[in-house]
């Protein structure tokens, strides 16, 4: 039943465990009894060691994966096949290497049957907004990284979610460029919402993953940390009290800034050390 002031994307007592196929006996719990919550128009970045489980809550969130366990909600509904309110950013290339770049920006609109006319219409607009004016011709393999990685922005943006899942989509970027890609997200973000009712007239609510703290922190307003896995789970969460709007670049200066990094990084640093103790051991 859906409820006042429910969170936009509610993930409670969230377990999955998977099943090996090369030993169908043997099961790894990779995510155990978690609670995650994002606010309408709150932006949470959740921080790990790899292999934690970050990825998993996020295609949990999309509802790309159902868990063993617990329940998802969605605007205080439970959430049932495809999260239709959220958008999702994908770390690896999600473009279309044979269409244009106005063509992978309208292909959602195309899909859901939008008027061609308007769908080329609002297409051109997104990419004038992520500053790709002039470039809708061209093919994935003739834009950058950092450009590709705009054209992803709008293809994921301009079908106008109330949730967007974004899993580490500045990481393969040079620190440049993806400083500039962080700015334009926070623009986009804390744009008002047009023509929203209810919780979502809050704005756009934003689950963020990185294994980036100092990303984690220029863009939050809140960050939560996993535990190494397996059964992965929170293990500490910190409001991000910097004031808005930001520039990412600038904002590492502050002495806030170093502090906050300090307080995470020291929760963070021991959950790292066994992550990457579990790699090696999995290698040897």
């Amino acid at each position: 039943m859906k409820t006042a002031n429910a969170p936009a994307l509610d993930l409670q007592a969230i377990t999955c465990v998977f099943t090996s196929r090369d030993a169908p006996g043997q099961r790894y719990t990779a995510v155990q009894d978690t609670d995650l919550a994002v606010a309408p128009g709150e932006f949470v970045s959740v921080v790990g060691p790899t292999g934690c489980g970050k990825s998993t809550l996020l295609n949990i969130g999309a509802g790309l994966l159902a868990p063993s366990r617990g329940q998802v909600s969605v605007f205080g509904e439970p959430l049932q096949g495809l999260n239709r309110r959220a958008g999702y950013m994908f770390q690896a290339e999600s473009l279309m290497p044979w269409k244009t770049a106005l063509d992978n920006v309208m292909a959602g609109l195309v899909f859901a049957a939008t008027p061609a006319a308007e769908a080329r219409e609002r297409a051109m607009a997104w990419l004038a907004r992520v500053g790709l004016a002039g470039f809708e011709d061209r093919y994935p393999h003739q834009l950058s990284g950092g450009m590709r990685k705009r054209v992803a922005m709008a293809q994921t943006l301009i079908l106008d979610p109330d949730i967007i899942l974004m899993d580490e989509p500045f990481s393969a970027l040079d620190v440049q460029t993806r400083q500039l890609m962080e700015n334009e997200l926070l623009e986009l973000w804390a744009e008002p919402p047009q023509g929203k009712t209810g919780a979502a007239a809050q704005g756009r609510a934003v689950l963020f993953i990185t294994h980036d703290l100092d990303e984690a922190i220029a863009l939050s307003d809140r960050v939560v940390v996993l535990s190494a896995g397996p059964a992965t789970h929170p293990i500490g969460q910190f409001v991000i009290d910097l004031p808005r709007p930001r520039n990412v670049a600038e904002i590492r200066n502050l002495p806030r800034f170093v502090d906050l990094h300090a307080q995470i990084w020291a929760v963070l640093r021991d959950e790292v050390l066994k992550g990457y103790d579990q790699q090696k051991r999995k290698v040897a």
